[in-house]
């Protein structure tokens, strides 16, 4: 038989190389400053604007395994925990460039897998010790939140059934009317043993209807009082240049000058992000940076956490969450409603405006409303073969049987609204509209639960199922209100709100008026939404700001320098040859360097991205100081600790939280960043051994010949 040779590539390593050139279009998108990507689809010339991972490669050809590879690694970061895909992004970038170094110094393949997954789990466990329990963390930023004159030391209880008390709740939906009406639910004493977050509220509820009313003094403009609470709040709001005009947040505008009530919290001016208490502050500092996503979750988080105080349930409930995009309004509009909002037809507005006063009968649909949908599952009877299941002449006939049936079953049993998680069928829909039926599609499944919840109605998945069990009652419909009190008409689609009496569900308008910027708010906000869900589910968090990147380059510097010791019994008996066993120990500071270069990339990066550095030579300089100063210090984590707890290494004066003082704490999620890393290194790692071609038969001598030769290795 012909001798079976393995060919790996040691200068083109191809697939390593796709891998590095996919990473090196997200370099931009590391780090809190991002610089924002346009992707042009070139069938509709259509521009949306991307700052995540996950939008890059969904909006690349990825014909080649590696990119399928990396497409399907990132979509599963993404489906497990939101965040981390930029990071992930980046170190397969990084990493797949230091294993092709080592393939370059001839190193096996053996050792680079068995060194770096090594390496990489002594970093996990070396980190540990910057993690920071959740209670210690928000008990650090009460207090340090407590600044002279921040807050008067007068306190008003809240009382447990303030904003689920039938009265209290109708302020959600305030007549816009009467803006001197108002609810002083807020108050808070920043006396230490108070700073729990398990029984704090987020302060202030501004926006909330007309909870409370933000009035500035007459001599300090400063200074923004919560009426009727007594809270003094100073206000951090500054003045400041914008990168573009197009893309910047407007503080005041014609649109916004109207500071009526309306129907939510709006991420316009209002008191100073940092005066907000418990899990408030830690969504913030979470956030790295997104300011405006941060002030719409803390005003969630205030409402969670007082319905939880009050009901025992949750504190933050991702699943009674959702987001409305709204095109054609300032981005100062955004803010928070009780209840869904979602967009509908203008036919579908008028059914709306005339139930705008009715408590609505509530039907809901697991599935499809339309006349082929099956449930999955669904079996056809057997031995039957369906030659033609539509036939376009009794098209028609049967259409409308179906239509009127279906027609006849709502109206029997006077269902006035319609929540379906699938399709609707368009001539359905157009039927209920004429008959004053409201239905609304693509509705989520936990939208129908907290309906479901407040109203007693019960899903089914056809609508000859139903029956009066499963048709609930007391749901209210009525067109959303912008802070000015005028209903949106924004063309083709209207907005619109679906509220129940004690409903749990929140919805985030998100707004803006640059078409291309519509994905981009709705990802980072829910981004931030997952960065604070992990953050609890862990019950612990990372120092962020790239001290935990800092302190595993330090870590792995100090493997990679200590002296080489012969192959131990363990490794000889892990690899079942003296020979692996020996070439690991040998080539182990040659792989872990290569390691420690990913990291120190990485750190480059995000300095030179954050405007820390003119340079990647000037960022790696800085970070070679530090790492001198950790470990001539002895303790590199102790080193870290203190440095990044100062804020001197990657943030600053002119970094995205720069109008919310020095003592502004950063962190990262601790499970989301660890996964990140593995997943990224576990993908290079499958490349390298995967990324090689078997050559038998004659080609052999051919390539022994050629002068290609030395660039394969022949086993």
């Amino acid at each position: 038989l012909p001798m079976a040779f393995g060919a790996v590539n040691a200068r083109r390593h191809v697939g390593l190389q796709q891998l590095s050139s996919l990473a090196l279009a997200g370099r931009t998108l590391l780090g809190p400053v991002k610089s924002c990507k346009f992707i042009v689809d070139e069938s509709t010339n259509q521009s949306t604007l991307i700052c995540s991972a996950v939008r890059l490669i969904e909006s690349l050809d990825l014909t080649s395994a590696a990119g399928q590879l990396l497409n399907e690694t990132i979509q599963a970061q993404n489906k497990e925990f939101k965040t981390g895909m930029n990071t992930l992004l980046f170190l397969v970038g990084a990493w797949s460039n230091a294993v092709v170094e080592c393939l370059q110094q001839n190193v096996p393949v053996s050792a680079i897998v068995s060194v770096m997954s090594e390496g990489l789990n002594s970093c996990c466990e070396r980190v540990q010790c910057l993690q920071i329990s959740i209670h210690d963390v928000n008990k650090e930023l009460c207090s340090s939140s407590v600044r002279p004159n921040a807050f008067k030391s007068k306190t008003c209880q809240i009382g447990c059934d303030s904003l689920l008390n039938p009265q209290i709740f109708l302020y959600f939906q305030k007549d816009f009317s009467a803006p001197e009406e108002v609810i002083p639910t807020i108050a808070c004493s920043h006396q230490e043993d108070d700073c729990n977050f398990n029984k704090r509220l987020v302060s202030p509820l501004a926006g909330f209807g007309s909870i409370a009313s933000l009035v500035k003094s007459a001599d300090d403009k400063s200074t923004s009082v919560i009426a009727g609470s007594g809270v003094t709040t100073s206000s951090c709001n500054k003045q400041k240049l914008t990168h573009s005009r197009y893309f910047s947040t407007p503080q005041k505008s014609h649109f916004s000058s109207q500071q009526g009530n309306f129907q939510g919290y709006s991420s316009g001016p209002s008191a100073d992000l940092c005066e907000c208490c418990g899990l408030g502050h830690l969504a913030m500092a979470l956030s790295h940076g997104n300011q405006a996503g941060t002030k719409l979750l803390q005003s969630i988080v205030a409402y969670q956490q007082q319905r939880a105080e009050c009901s025992g349930s949750s504190q933050f409930n991702t699943a009674e969450i959702v987001t409305c995009c709204l095109l054609g309004l300032p981005e100062s509009y955004s803010c928070v409603s009780p209840g869904f909002v979602t967009l509908v037809s203008p036919e579908q507005a008028t059914v709306i405006k005339h139930v705008e006063d009715k408590l609505l009968r509530v039907l809901m649909v697991d599935g499809d409303l339309t006349e082929q949908y099956r449930h999955l599952g669904f079996n056809r009877p057997p031995n039957v073969r369906t030659i033609l299941e539509h036939p376009s002449l009794w098209e028609g006939r049967a259409g409308d049987s179906w239509l009127s049936s279906m027609l006849d079953i709502l109206i029997s049993f006077q269902v006035n609204l319609v929540l379906v998680k699938g399709n609707v069928c368009e001539n359905l829909m157009e039927r209920c509209v004429a008959n004053g039926i409201l239905v609304i599609g693509s509705v989520t499944w936990d939208v129908l639960c907290a309906f479901g919840e407040v109203t007693g109605a019960q899903p089914v998945t056809y609508l000859t199922q139903l029956n009066a069990s499963c048709v609930g009652s007391g749901a209210q419909a009525e067109l959303w209100k912008a802070r000015d009190g005028r209903a949106m008409d924004l063309g083709e689609l209207v907005p619109v709100r679906i509220k129940a009496r004690g409903i749990a569900l929140l919805t985030a308008v998100l707004t803006t008026t640059v078409a291309s910027k519509v994905q981009l708010i709705e990802d980072e906000f829910w981004t931030l939404v997952y960065r604070l869900h992990h953050a609890l589910n862990d019950e612990k968090v990372f120092l962020g700001g790239g001290a935990v990147e800092l302190l595993c380059l330090s870590h792995v510097q100090m493997l990679a320098e200590q002296p080489l010791q012969p192959a131990s019994q363990k490794a000889v008996k892990e690899f079942h040859n003296p020979w692996l066993a020996a070439s690991v120990t040998e080539y182990r500071s040659v792989v872990l360097q290569a390691l420690a270069s990913g990291w120190k990339q990485y750190l480059s990066v995000l300095m030179c991205n954050t405007a820390k550095a003119a340079s990647e030579l000037e960022a790696c300089t800085s970070i070679d100081r530090h790492l001198k100063k950790a470990a001539d210090s002895g303790t590199p984590s102790a080193y870290i600790l203190t440095e990044f707890g100062r804020g001197d290494l990657l943030r600053g004066g002119s970094g995205p939280f720069a109008d919310h003082g020095e003592g502004l704490k950063v962190y990262d999620n601790v499970t989301a960043k660890t996964e990140a890393w593995r997943r990224a290194l576990d993908l290079v790692l499958l490349m390298l051994q995967t990324d090689a071609e078997i050559i038998t038969g004659p080609k052999r001598n051919q390539l022994l010949n050629s002068h290609v030769s030395s660039e394969f290795m022949f086993l």
